[in-house]
């Protein structure tokens, strides 16, 4: 399972909306273990992809995917058939999929056909590498990442507004993989208008996500053609979950950053810090508007991980259940 996981996780940034899956089959006998991972969308899924490569020893085989296997027909036929017509004999499922077309189907269609199946091996880990996907599927909204570069002394920009560059080329390079990995972006129009930001992946084979302005931009300013939005953030979050975003980055300013998370609207927060401090009290924070207004109320999440990139630090912050709302 655990190559499984690893095969679902090197697919990451093509797959979307569909999930980022992996599926091992290890044959009865002496066959090669089969490999496969969830191709872009309209190509075969990973257990498709496994299937084919094991032929004929897939018969009486132990298949492992990350997520349960799908039991209707989409844009490509149900891998949970695949698999009976294969023959395969036992399948471990990471995790039961959410989405209302699967939702244990898939798995009741393996075991209406006589296929022994095992649920819940690896979950923890699926969780974490399918999280996006699965709260998508659960909400109907996209998982919020929040990502901020600030000085050690928590701020973003300076008096004057200049923020390029706070963190160094190693830790821009992964802001491009993680929009690589995002369905669309979102900053406000103030940011726009200060920054003129393109809002495009610069990574080799990275696909452009949809960009979203809080606001109203100029109508030459490089982040056209964009979504424009004005009003309250909930009914955003709903209407890009049904345009089959799976993924929202949050790049905005202090403005943006502080609502959303004062509304408890983020699921992770991407926070990279460099070795350099602003000095005072008047550069801009990380967020802006009113905060906890003492220890009892302060939102606490999870470190998730704890990455160096060239001087800079990454620290990963997940959500735990909801945040806390300015009275």
């Amino acid at each position: 399972m655990a190559e499984a996981i690893a095969l679902g996780q090197s697919v990451r940034a093509t797959t979307s909306p569909n999930p980022w899956v992996g599926a091992v089959i290890v044959p009865d006998g002496d066959g090669p273990v089969a490999l496969g991972a969830t191709q872009p969308p309209g190509g075969p899924h990973a257990e498709a992809v496994a299937l084919e490569l094991a032929g004929a020893s897939a018969e009486g085989a132990t298949a492992y995917v990350t997520l349960e296997p799908c039991s209707h027909h989409g844009q490509t036929p149900p891998c949970a058939d695949a698999l009976v017509a294969a023959g395969v004999e036992r399948v471990v499922v990471g995790v039961v999929d959410p989405d209302p077309n699967v939702a244990g189907a898939g798995i009741a269609r393996l075991r209406e056909a006589g296929v022994e199946v095992e649920i819940g091996v690896g979950a923890d880990d699926i969780e974490a590498s399918l999280a996006p996907y699965l709260a998508h599927r659960r909400t109907g909204r996209p998982w919020v990442v929040l990502k901020l570069a600030a000085t050690l002394d928590g701020r973003i920009a300076a008096p004057d507004g200049s923020s390029k560059w706070i963190t160094g080329p190693e830790a821009r390079a992964d802001v491009q993989r993680l929009r690589g990995e995002s369905d669309a972006i979102l900053v406000g129009a103030g940011t726009v208008r200060a920054d003129d930001p393109a809002l495009t992946v610069r990574a080799e084979g990275g696909r452009d996500p949809l960009r979203v302005v809080l606001g109203i931009p100029p109508e030459d300013a490089r982040v056209h053609p964009a979504l424009t939005h004005i009003g309250a953030i909930e009914p955003l979050l709903d209407d890009l979950g049904s345009r089959g975003v799976v993924q929202l980055l949050v790049e905005g300013g202090a403005g943006v950053a502080g609502d959303f998370h004062r509304k408890g609207l983020v699921n992770h927060y991407v926070l990279y810090f460099a070795p350099a401090l602003m000095g005072g009290d008047d550069g801009v924070p990380l967020f802006s508007g009113p905060g906890s207004q003492s220890l009892d109320g302060i939102w606490r999440g999870r470190i998730a991980a704890v990455t160096r990139f060239g001087p800079d630090v990454r620290i990963d912050v997940l959500a735990g259940q909801g945040g806390f709302a300015v009275p």
